[in-house]
């Protein structure tokens, strides 16, 4: 049965695997590189600096630090050594059938994707914290974009994502848990105007430009795409 699933898992990959496409290698390369990102995590801290004194934007901070560090910890220092599961690009049955872009590889081994892991536990972290039906829709759009490049790019499984995704959603969740413990006992909250903010005390203006910088990174990816496409 597990042979099976593996056999599954490798169909998958070569299915979602690369294209005949340079111009949407470079959107693959563009996405799946954290300074891509960085924009939007930008916007989400100032959300949080605005709307908050400043013991209470330190506390954020310090469990965002926390929650990055425990995802990606377990996944890069456990798992991968743990489960030894060569990533597709270096697997002697793949590497010369599935697509590699430049011949990016990444490190040994893939399991669980530390990708995965990292933008799903954030992501969900501030869809508890900011509770905006307009967050919820687009935030998780940076995280699947971010595992779905992985695959594209042939650096890991399907079921290296789906691992990590788990992995970070349950992060996310169990660390925001624990940050509304602690916060409800020392820090209040600022707005509490139900027409103006959210129903954890944030403003609604203030989460604009989280939703204006992905048309941003759009573009951003756009024409990094098109000069990956003129010059490879």
């Amino acid at each position: 049965m597990i042979e099976q699933i593996v056999q599954w898992d490798k169909a998958l990959l070569v299915a979602l695997n690369g294209s005949p496409s340079l111009f949407l290698d470079g959107v693959m390369m563009t996405i799946t590189e954290t300074t891509t990102w960085i924009p939007l995590f930008t916007c989400l801290l100032y959300a949080v600096l605005w709307n908050n004194i400043w013991r209470h934007s330190l506390l954020i901070i310090a469990v965002i630090a926390l929650l990055v560090t425990f995802a990606d910890q377990f996944s890069d220092a456990f798992c991968k050594p743990y489960f030894h599961r060569l990533r597709p690009s270096q697997s002697p049955d793949l590497a010369n059938v599935i697509d590699l872009v430049n011949g990016y590889r990444c490190g040994l081994y893939g399991f669980i994707s530390s990708h995965a892991a990292n933008t799903f536990s954030v992501s969900s972290f501030f869809m508890l914290l900011f509770r905006d039906k307009r967050i919820n829709i687009l935030l998780p759009v940076w995280p699947l974009l971010a595992s779905y490049s992985r695959m594209y790019l042939g650096v890991h499984y399907p079921l290296d994502i789906a691992a990590g995704m788990l992995w970070g959603i349950l992060c996310g969740v169990a660390v925001y848990g624990f940050y509304r413990w602690v916060s409800l006992r020392v820090c209040p909250q600022v707005c509490m105007s139900s027409s103006l903010c959210t129903s954890t005390g944030y403003r609604r203006s203030d989460l604009n430009p989280v939703l204006l910088v992905f048309p941003l990174i759009f573009i951003y990816t756009i024409i990094r795409a098109t000069l990956f496409a003129f010059t490879s």
